[in-house]
């Protein structure tokens, strides 16, 4: 008998649903899929109950909280060593529930290592137990080997993909794997035009505003913020009427961007509760690579997209693991193309992002073709009503599944 059968509770109604994700980005898209299979469950009349690991927005949205993953997210070698033993920490908590509460399905969401290293648990000591991964790893762009991505495969039954190459990379090695679209189609369907947005931020119609977003994590304060708020002083020396916005991204932030924005010349203003009216407003985003760049070209704002690491991490990745991508930005990945300028590491000097603002700003053709651009990627996305129909997708698998353990 397995441990899923002989340790966990009886099954009660109502249907009962985990999600695991983390940082802040996982967390949002954990928040809009809880959303989402509510609206689902209540269609179908299905009694659903959401647990998981994820951060406040999540629990917003409805989920119970088994442990908060936001605060413990980084990328890179190096970088993730100081939140090892918090990742730890939270799985045991994961580990802990499963062995007490059951559980219909199991739903991954990005995160992929410490996703992998849970799913790996779960498909030791619950063999039968329903699991999914949606948003699935990047691995058609990241992968350092196929083994990992047959792990990803091994733990879960069905796959949901963010990104139509993401699904045909799956699909080629054998995972059942369905693509719907985008969610930030959904989210980003009734986008604030450039007046309103500006109005809201108290900003006339005819200031040049540029707005940067260098941060999500504690780590890219170190090794992305010095030298985005870099590019912009170079910004700023040739178009002094310049103004940029500096959305905070999440409240323990705040006083370090404060405090390193103080210590520059920029004419520049911290915005509290969100980034979407400073993007809506702005002429120029300077931002980080992540899922903010799809936001940002759905908003139809010419961007420079930086990314920076520790240089140990990126010495061992490039030269020791020999890893080479064409692209980092979403944006470019979803057309396989050069949309918006993109600079990573030694490449990413203020002098050559700043250059790169200057010529989106000032030149009316490389605006058009990021434009132009920004459509072509606008397709690969899909429709509105992602989210409902990636919902109605996982809750039928799970109700399929629940019914043919019952029988």
């Amino acid at each position: 008998m397995s441990e899923q059968s002989s340790d966990r509770a009886p099954h009660h109604s109502p249907l009962h649903i985990f999600i695991s994700t983390g940082e802040v980005s996982g967390d949002l898209q954990g928040s809009y899929l809880a959303q989402a299979l509510y609206r689902q469950a209540k269609l179908q009349g299905v009694p659903l109950a959401i647990s998981g690991l994820g951060g406040q927005r999540m629990a917003a949205a409805g989920a119970k909280l088994v442990g908060d993953t936001t605060p413990i997210g980084a990328v890179g070698i190096l970088e993730a060593l100081p939140y090892l033993i918090p990742n730890l920490r939270v799985q045991r908590c994961a580990k802990a529930f499963f062995k007490s509460h059951h559980v219909d399905l199991t739903i991954f969401l990005d995160y992929m290592g410490p996703n992998l290293a849970f799913g790996k648990f779960l498909y030791k000591h619950f063999p039968d137990l329903a699991t999914a991964y949606y948003i699935a790893p990047q691995q058609w762009v990241w992968a350092f080997s196929k083994k990992d991505t047959q792990w990803l495969i091994r733990i879960a039954d069905i796959m949901v993909a963010a990104f139509p190459q993401e699904a045909e990379y799956y699909h080629r090695f054998g995972a059942n794997v369905s693509y719907f679209g985008h969610p930030l189609v959904d989210q980003l369907a009734q986008r604030p035009s450039r007046r309103t947005a500006r109005k809201q931020l108290g900003m006339p119609d005819d200031a040049l505003l540029i707005t940067l977003l260098p941060a999500s994590r504690k780590q890219e304060l170190t090794y992305v913020l010095p030298t985005v708020l870099a590019a912009a002083s170079h910004i700023q020396a040739v178009m002094p009427r310049a103004q940029f916005l500096v959305p905070v991204s999440t409240a323990e932030l705040r006083s370090r961007l404060a405090q390193d924005l103080a210590q520059t010349s920029l004419n520049a203003h911290l915005i509290d509760g969100g980034s979407q009216s400073a993007i809506a407003a702005a002429d120029l985003v300077l931002n980080k690579s992540g899922t903010v760049n799809l936001e940002v070209a759905l908003m139809e704002v010419p961007q420079v997209v930086i990314y920076r690491l520790n240089p140990i991490t990126a010495r061992l990745v490039y030269y020791l693991l020999n890893f080479r991508v064409p692209f980092i930005s979403p944006v470019n990945l979803l057309v396989n193309k050069s949309v918006v300028p993109e600079f990573v590491q030694w490449e990413a000097t203020p002098a050559t992002i700043a250059e790169a603002g200057l010529k989106l700003l000032q030149n009316e053709t490389a605006r058009a073709a990021v434009h132009a651009g920004y459509g072509e990627m606008r397709q690969e996305m899909g429709e509105p009503g992602v989210c409902d129909r990636v919902a109605k997708h996982l809750l039928d698998f799970a109700i399929a599944r629940q019914s043919a353990d019952a029988s």
